[in-house]
């Protein structure tokens, strides 16, 4: 494999054909003598050259899977309109936005000019570009189609976009407001709270119940706050800790999840959407189903769902149909299991996956339409409970202050 070679910035200075002085104009190149070269064939005179100098607090912008979505399609339509491999790289990375993915860009450019081929090229990007992704483009380079895989891969990367989107949307909202609500909580509870209480000792009666229950709070939490917010954050953090680095921990909680009411649901035919969808662009790619499931099992986003469709690749491998597979997995309903027998039939499984994979995301999207109006009552109920029913406790020995003054 030939050795990945990194473009350097440049700034120079100079004189252009029509004797015009040029100041601090930028330049990409392997060298300072090549970038010398190119501006010299340009027909510029170059009068100082020095690499340009990087910012003392350089922000990093992330590059997201939506950025690796909007890029495969970038591609896939360039490579339609008959621009070159790699000058169609060049003008996708020269005019993104994110300097990241910019970089990242240009470098597989390189890579490729080095002698590369577009998978091995991205192989060396596996952080950004996973197995299914590189094994497409793969296939789409050796059966010379590169340009129609490419097309299947923006609209999986699309889809499966859209559907995370919408989940985290339809979560985030719901969420913040909750988090909000209780920080509302904290503050009063800490520094509203004991103003009333002050003014209540001059009253010379018993507070309601409701109202001293409040005043207890307040002051359990003003004395042990720090157990409180120390006993958070050490929640928070373990349950990271054991995220990042532990399968059973995240087996356990996938599993959990896919059982909660209405979410269950969401994250079960999320999956299901996305195995569809991905098998379907594997399989319209020539991809054997074995080694398609390999790749299928870590698109599906559930620990749960890649244990049962790597145990189905097993099956398959010994010669069972996918339709039994999936049978005996108890995890896809009887509706898809009969759409992949009719396309295991027809030889047309990838069309058959494909109406799978649009009905579920059809679903999804319903769903998450529907959960978001279901959670607007229970959030308005969480609101009234925390501050209602603070501000309530705090006002009722108002309404008895004439009672308790005489």
């Amino acid at each position: 494999m030939a050795q990945k070679v990194e473009q350097i910035d440049f700034v120079w200075d100079g004189v252009d054909k029509a004797g015009n002085k040029i100041k601090n104009r930028p330049i990409s190149a392997l060298s300072e003598t090549i970038a010398k070269a190119d501006l010299k064939r340009q027909g510029f005179r170059v009068q100082k050259i020095k690499k340009k100098p990087k910012p003392l607090f350089k922000k990093v912008q992330k590059i997201t899977p939506a950025d690796i979505a909007v890029f495969a399609r970038q591609l896939a339509t360039m490579l339609g309109a008959g621009v070159p491999l790699v000058q169609s790289f060049d003008i996708i990375g020269k005019g993104h936005e994110n300097p990241s993915m910019q970089e990242m860009l240009l470098s597989i450019k390189a890579s490729i000019e080095g002698g590369n081929t577009l998978a091995q090229a991205l192989r060396e990007k596996s952080l950004y570009f996973d197995e299914l992704f590189c094994n497409l483009v793969e296939a789409g380079e050796q059966a010379g189609v590169l340009e129609a895989l490419l097309d299947k891969i923006a609209t999986y990367k699309e889809k499966t976009e859209s559907i995370k989107k919408k989940i985290k949307k339809a979560l985030t909202y719901p969420t913040a407001v909750i988090v909000v609500a209780v920080i509302v909580t904290t503050i009063l509870l800490m520094f509203v709270v004991p103003v009333f209480e002050e003014l209540f000792k001059g009253f010379g009666a018993d507070l309601p119940a409701f109202t001293q229950m409040v005043i207890n709070m307040s002051n359990w939490l003003r004395d042990w706050w720090w157990i409180v917010f120390g006993s958070i954050g050490g929640i928070f953090y373990t349950f990271f800790y054991f995220k990042k680095r532990s399968y059973a921990f995240n087996h356990a909680l996938d599993r959990m999840l896919l059982k909660v009411p209405v979410i269950g649901t969401i994250l079960n035919k999320s999956a299901i959407a996305r195995f569809a969808r991905t098998l379907s662009t594997m399989s319209a790619a020539g991809v054997p189903l074995v080694e398609a499931l390999e790749s299928v099992a870590g698109a599906c986003g559930s620990i749960v769902y890649a244990e049962v469709v790597l145990k189905m690749r097993e099956e398959v491998a010994t010669g069972q149909r996918l339709q039994f597979a999936m049978q005996q997995s108890n995890l896809f309903p009887h509706m898809m299991q009969q759409m992949v027998a009719i396309g295991e039939e027809s030889g047309a499984m990838d069309a058959m996956l494909a109406k799978v994979a649009d009905f579920y995301e059809e679903e999804v999207d319903n769903l998450i339409d529907n959960l978001s109006s279901l959670m607007e009552p229970f959030i308005m109920a969480v609101l009234g409970v925390l501050v209602g029913g603070l501000l309530v406790a705090m006002y009722m020995p108002i309404f008895k202050l004439g009672e308790a003054v005489s």
